[in-house]
Formats: C-alpha cells, sequence, structure tokens
C-alpha cells in the first residue's frame, strides 16, 4: 500500500516551537518498538515534545501514551518540539517516521 506523504507543516509561530504533521508509513503503525525508538530520539534532544491524533496529545517520550494514539498505518500524527533543540528534533522525529522506524515490511 502506498501512503501519501502529509504537508510539510514546519513552521515557528513562536521562538523555539516548531511542529509538523507526517504520515506514519509503516504497517504496525506506532507500535511497541516504534514507540520506543520515537522515545528514545526525542530524549536526546533538549526539547519537549509533544504528539497528537485526532486531538489527543500526549508527551513524546511516553511509550504508553504514543501507543495509546493508535496511530496504524496511514494515519497522520502532529509532532510539536519547543525548546533550545526544538528544531533538530524535529527534523530527527520526522526521518525517524518518514523512514517507518526502520522496518522492512
Amino acid at each position: 500500500m502506498s501512503v501519501p506523504k502529509a504537508r510539510d507543516n514546519r513552521k515557528e509561530p513562536r521562538a523555539g516551537l516548531c511542529f509538523a504533521e507526517v504520515v506514519i508509513p509503516n504497517k504496525k503503525g506506532l507500535h511497541a518498538r516504534a514507540s520506543a525508538q520515537f522515545v528514545r530520539c526525542a530524549s536526546g534532544f533538549s526539547a519537549r515534545v509533544r504528539v497528537t491524533r485526532e486531538g489527543h496529545t500526549v508527551g513524546g517520550t511516553s511509550i504508553m501514551g504514543l501507543m495509546m494514539l493508535a496511530a496504524g498505518q496511514g494515519h497522520t500524527i502532529l509532532i510539536e518540539a519547543e525548546g533550545q533543540e526544538a528544531r533538530a528534533a524535529l527534523e530527527a522525529l520526522i526521518k525517524l517516521v518518514e523512514s517507518g522506524f526502520g522496518e522492512d515490511d
């Protein structure tokens, strides 16, 4: 199944805050292993990361929170990053998600 990429909304409405919508491309979606990779990546930056799907927002450093979003293949999530390394965190997380979390299927 081919999944279209979401529009690029990387904007900075106020200093230190940036965000982007991305589409989950991998078949298993944002499952436990993918969520753990996301948390590991988000935790490596001096930035507060939040993820939203369909009005539900969770912290980007909570594996359980990310899994509770039930973001499957083709679903769009909004990633927000705020802080000193917000831009770098957002770019790394976009790359991780768009790579399908390194999964082959």
